[in-house]
């Protein structure tokens, strides 16, 4: 299996391990548990049995021209399935455009994973996989307190075969008119999917 993943901005990152230590020392289920050394808290955008020839580094160019993205996560859920407990993701434009792409560039793989696929796929940062019935309530309440904001600043691929990551792209500095400056320097400014080549990569 491949996948492609986004990885967040450190004060985002922090929040979400924050709540894996907060769900651990309770003595519930949390990926705090997980000590191999790709877990981390991350977005999956997409997830199928391998990538078709020319389709990573086609991903390296979509995330590369989309990155940074904004990221506010919303209420802590439950999800079908294995029961997985999440920090849902607010799905910004940006952030749907850039999963869309993504599948187009995925188009044909096999054993596309249908979760993800545009039209079902639910943004979300994973808190905990599996936890009794009986612990849902007081593990929504212990990992949500909140509902932090950051960005979305790196993008990678974990292959289940070996276990290990590939970088896409590493991360992103704020775009000069997002630092801290003088008053009126500017909106903050959102790159476009096609606003850069992989010629213009300066970060690989």
């Amino acid at each position: 299996m491949r996948t492609v993943e986004l990885l967040c901005s450190p004060e985002l990152e922090e929040a979400v391990r924050a709540a894996w230590r907060r769900l651990a020392e309770a003595g519930l289920p949390s990926l705090a548990r997980n000590i191999h050394p790709t877990n981390r808290p991350h977005l999956t955008l997409a997830s199928v049995d391998e990538f078709p020839p020319g389709a990573e580094q086609r991903l390296a160019d979509l995330c590369d021209a989309a990155l940074p993205l904004p990221a506010r996560l919303d209420r802590v859920a439950v999800l079908d399935g294995s029961a997985p407990l999440v920090w849902l993701i607010r799905p910004a434009p940006q952030l749907l455009a850039l999963h869309g792409a993504v599948w187009d560039v995925l188009a044909g793989a096999p054993g596309p994973r249908p979760w993800h696929l545009p039209g079902r796929w639910i943004p979300h940062l994973s808190l905990a996989l599996r936890f009794r019935d009986a612990d849902r309530r007081r593990a929504r309440a212990l990992a949500g307190l909140d509902r932090p904001a950051g960005e979305f600043v790196a993008a990678r691929s974990y292959d289940s075969d070996t276990r290990t990551v590939s970088e896409l792209v590493s991360v992103h500095p704020r775009p000069a008119c997002c630092r801290p400056g003088p008053p009126g320097c500017g909106r903050p400014r959102t790159p476009e999917l096609s606003g850069r080549t992989a010629g213009s990569r300066t970060r690989r």
